[in-house]
């Protein structure tokens, strides 16, 4: 079994709970991974301003990293600390640094050897970009360059100059250098996930909610689905108390004329959409599953539409149920 299919296999588990052309791998960095350090991993972000830098921020955070942003580089040694130290405990950390803080002059081995002295795991990310794609940022977002004003002329050029003289060193060590120039924010968002996300980056979550109308619609659905057309097993005495969890309430929710053809064509319909979510870089999808209270009909096709999806080497599937046992 690849170790794609380990990672897929493990995150099935417990289901039910109510180099591409513009990315570049450093090849003679050693494998920082020893020591009291073992189990968390640093990601120092760095990179030119305008090239990206909240975008990563954001990206590393939905794959589950914990982000600090601006933080100066002294306390980064005491920030891996409390995240060793923290419970839950933190084994995914991001720190963002840039020239926002005047405290970051681009030197980064030191903290580099101490995180290695630590036996922490650490990668350096470095986005860059040309000069003509930062200063067409610069001009559309009408902010100022952090460096703009410390040059004799105080333009954006300057700035930007100053700018990648500070950077120069960090940029030559860096582990992982991501080229923004032609990048669309969906696309960076691939190639950092491709080397970040710690498992396959066409993996995508996938939540089936079961919910009751009545007590309204999840906030967080991206697809719903009615499946109040079907007969209510609330009116069978003595499928009443059992949720659709129930072998016997289930089969009969899904014996139902229609039941099979509506569950095989919502699925055909979830796959096209998952196709389309992985082509606009989405990681996370959460169909919701109605019927009046939330208890039979809707459960009992939330676990169906889970069996089947389950089945899809690329998707993580979990199910939630609302509102079974809310009466």
């Amino acid at each position: 079994m690849g170790a794609n299919a380990v990672v897929r296999k493990q995150l099935r588990q417990g289901r039910h709970d109510v180099s591409e052309p513009n990315i570049q791998h450093a090849t003679d960095q050693p494998d920082r991974l020893v020591g009291r350090g073992d189990g968390i991993e640093v990601a120092l972000v760095t990179g030119l301003s305008g090239a990206g830098l909240r975008t990563a921020a954001k990206v590393l955070e939905d794959l589950g990293w914990y982000v600090a942003d601006n933080l100066p580089p002294e306390l980064i040694s005491q920030m891996v600390d409390l995240g060793l130290e923290s419970e839950p405990r933190i084994d995914r950390l991001a720190l963002v640094m840039d020239v926002r803080s005047r405290l970051f002059t681009g030197d980064l081995d030191w903290v580099v050897r101490e995180l290695d002295s630590k036996g922490v795991r650490n990668r350096v990310l470095f986005l860059d970009a040309t000069d003509a794609a930062l200063i067409q940022r610069f001009e559309s977002n009408r902010r100022s360059h952090p460096l703009q004003n410390d040059g004799q002329d105080g333009t954006l050029t300057e700035g930007i100059a100053a700018e990648r003289i500070r950077l120069a060193q960090v940029k030559a060590a860096a582990d992982v250098t991501i080229d923004t120039t032609s990048l669309s924010v969906h696309q960076l968002r691939r190639k950092i996930e491709t080397a970040f996300s710690g498992v396959d980056a066409d993996l995508i979550g996938v939540t089936v909610q079961s919910f009751g109308f009545k007590y309204g619609l999840p906030m967080d659905a991206d697809v719903v689905c009615d499946v109040r057309f079907l007969p209510n097993p609330h009116w069978i005495p003595e499928l009443r108390e059992h949720t659709g969890r129930n072998p016997a309430v289930s089969e009969y929710v899904l014996s139902q004329d229609g039941a099979q053809d509506y569950l095989q064509t919502f699925h055909h319909l979830l796959q096209l959409t998952v196709n389309g979510y992985r082509r606009e870089g989405k990681q996370y999808m959460t169909v919701a599953v109605g019927c009046t209270g939330g208890k039979h009909r809707s459960v009992a096709m939330s676990e169906a539409l889970a069996i089947l999806l389950d089945r899809h080497d690329d998707l993580s599937v979990r199910v939630q149920h609302r509102d079974a046992g809310r009466e």
